[in-house]
């Protein structure tokens, strides 16, 4: 008769023998022990597990296997054919393929010994990997991991590797690899454009209303952009405001045309961003596939050529590469690279204009030019190699030398000459700028009112409240700050508000058309006038006439220079003008 004490009871998945003591059999403990493991590592894997035999028959699976492909437990039993499943996932969107090709496939594997990877993208965003691998006998051990994190985080990987992260326009790499394809096909025949696109003024944008701003306008324009072109083109995103479009199925030059007016037209319509209403301009250039070269590198080259081009004319325009301007281009990197060169070289020297006094006819001080004597082609005309030298940044270390050696050079000049030395819009972004003109006027013991700094309106754009506080320690300094070009630009009113300057000067514009009718005497009086009530010294540039000095007496301008009444003199001949002291007319002296 068995005893009942001790028939085994299963309670938790764990053996037991109720009122007896075990009888150790550790062998089954073993096994049992085995199996109670394996079944807690399959529960707790965050991969689905299935294993079918050699008739492709399900022998066991774990939850998450279930879980995953959204099986119903009545369905997923030992022994349930894996066509079934299949049919069932397919049923319910958790599988894409044939589900008899598919089995069939692992069915070759499995006989060729090989293990077997799938990736499953389903309709519904989610994506499977599956690795199956070959059993003794002809069965088989699958894996399944739910990849869809993993597989989107790639994808947005990839996507910001080739996307511009503000606009989500393709970015300079996607670009070149979609003109590398299109490229091939102009290989077999036909036609394509490189548009290289740049907005004109977007960092006054960025320096007087933040980066913000300018963030926020360069969306709307890339939002303009795209749609300004068809399907079949590409605009991407190059780095600060320059653009560039690959226009496909060219028939003739004038499509291209037809684009860049388009999308100027669009460009040009009035912005309004987190409420300050801007306006905005675009250059263009345009290179054409093949005449203008078959890589992506040369196109881009050549249309940004033609973009330089487009700014040289007048920004706000488009033009085609043409040959020459890569001789131009050439030019231009030569001179840059003597220019770089030129200061160790001891190859500047400055020039001085004098100043005259309108009322007296005496020299009241000069204005400091720079002449670059260039070795290999003789003098250099300012315009053409102070842009270069504002580019690259080359203008602070060559404007502080300008200023020491105007202040050493007129040192010994009697104490009421001034000296003008003009300071560009790089310079101001030195934060030592002050600290170097303090260092000059120190170093010749030079008296600070005798020296007077000249700056343009577009100082006062960059940054206004940083260049008013620079200006404010410049002037506490002791120095003299004097607006060049005065009436040129569109906020030289509001300016003169902002800070108390010592001299406007009238720009030769205004001067050379005194002859042309009543407009710009008006303006020239009205200026002299503004001067004299808000005690500040006027001085007309550009004076090269008798009557246009007369003019200039009459209406009550304080000063004058211009080759009226001499040219700009090398310093070795400055002191021979200045022992005449007093003219006795300029009339005369002419």
């Amino acid at each position: 008769m068995a005893n009942k004490n001790l028939d085994p009871v299963r309670a938790g998945g764990v053996v037991q023998f109720p009122n007896a003591k075990p009888r150790v059999r550790k062998k089954d403990l073993a096994v049992l022990d085995q199996t109670l493991l394996l079944e807690t590592v399959l529960g707790n894997l965050s991969q689905g597990v299935s294993m079918f035999d050699a008739d492709s028959l399900l022998v066991f699976c774990n939850q998450r296997y279930v879980d995953m492909y959204g099986l119903s437990a009545g369905l997923v039993k030992p022994g349930c054919a894996l066509a079934d499943i299949l049919k069932h996932s397919v049923a319910v969107g958790s599988f894409a393929g044939n589900p008899d090709e598919y089995i069939e496939s692992i069915r070759d594997a499995v006989a060729a010994g090989k293990t077997k990877d799938d990736t499953f993208e389903l309709g519904n965003g989610r994506a499977f990997a599956v690795v199956t691998k070959p059993l003794e006998g002809g069965g088989w051990l699958t894996t399944h991991e739910d990849i869809t994190k993993r597989l989107r985080a790639d994808e947005r990987i990839a996507h910001m590797a080739r996307h511009d992260a503000l606009t989500n326009l393709p970015n300079r790499m996607l670009l070149r690899e979609r003109l590398e394809y299109e490229l091939r096909r102009v290989g077999r025949g036909g036609s394509l454009a490189v548009l290289y696109l740049d907005l004109d003024h977007f960092k006054t944008v960025n320096d007087t209303l933040g980066h913000p701003i300018g963030d926020g306008l360069l969306k709307v324009v890339a939002d303009r952009l795209r749609h300004c072109l068809r399907d079949a083109d590409t605009v991407a995103r190059l780095g600060g405001d320059e653009f560039a479009i690959i226009m496909t199925g060219v028939e003739q030059p004038t499509d291209a045309a037809a684009l860049s007016r388009r999308i100027r037209e669009s460009i040009t319509k009035p912005y309004e961003i987190d409420g300050h209403q801007i306006v905005a301009d675009i250059s263009i250039g345009i290179s054409i596939a093949p005449s203008d070269g078959t890589d992506p590198d040369h196109l881009l080259k050549n249309a940004d050529m033609a973009l330089y081009g487009a700014k040289a004319d007048g920004r706000g325009l488009y033009r085609f590469f043409e040959p020459e301007m890569d001789a131009r281009a050439k030019v231009r990197r030569d001179l840059e690279m003597d220019l770089r060169k030129a200061l160790a070289s001891n190859e500047f020297e400055l020039f001085y204009q004098p100043l005259v006094n309108l009322q007296n006819n005496e020299i009241t001080g000069f204005e400091a030019l720079l002449r670059w004597n260039r070795p290999k082609s003789g003098m250099v005309s300012p315009a053409d190699f102070i842009p270069i030298a504002e580019e690259t940044g080359l203008i602070i270390p060559i404007g502080e030398w300008v200023l020491r050696t105007a202040c050493r050079q007129s040192a010994d000049w009697p104490d009421e000459m001034s000296i003008a030395v003009n300071l560009s819009p790089v310079q101001f972004k030195a934060k030592n700028l002050v600290d170097v003109v303090k260092s000059a006027l120190e170093d010749v013991n030079m008296a600070p009112q005798r020296l007077q700094l000249e700056i343009t309106e577009s100082i006062l754009m960059k940054n206004t409240f940083s260049t008013l506080q620079t200006l404010h320690k410049l002037r506490e300094l002791g120095v003299k700050i004097a607006m060049d070009d005065f009436g040129t630009g569109y906020s030289s009113l509001s300016y003169l508000r902002s800070f108390p300057f010592d001299k406007i000067k009238i720009d030769r514009s205004f001067v050379n058309d005194l002859a042309k009718g009543v407009e710009p005497l008006a303006i020239v009086s009205a200026v002299a006038t503004l001067a004299n009530n808000l005690s500040m010294t006027s001085t007309a540039e550009g004076v090269e006439t008798q009557e246009q000095l007369t003019t200039l007496q009459s209406v009550g301008c304080t000063e004058m220079q211009g080759y009226f009444f001499s040219r700009a003199l090398p310093a070795n001949e400055i002191c021979a003008l200045i022992e005449a002291k007093k003219i006795k007319g300029i009339e005369s002296a002419a």
